[in-house]
């Protein structure tokens, strides 16, 4: 059993397919969204709308 893990045939399989499927995983994560353009949209957008309601309650004062 040891005799047939050693083989040079059965170690280089195992090295091309460990590199093969970290290289899919790289591919795969590089196209993934991890919000960060949402993130700023939301902040953005929240944002906007204190400001509204800055610019409301000084209305409603100067009223």
């Amino acid at each position: 059993m040891v005799e047939w893990l050693l083989n040079p045939w059965v170690i280089s399989i195992i090295i091309v397919s460990v590199i093969v499927s970290n290289i899919a995983a790289l591919k795969y994560t590089a196209n993934m969204k991890f919000g960060y353009r949402d993130k700023i949209k939301y902040l953005h957008e929240k944002q906007k709308r204190e400001e509204a309601l800055k610019e409301e309650e000084k209305k409603d004062k100067q009223a």
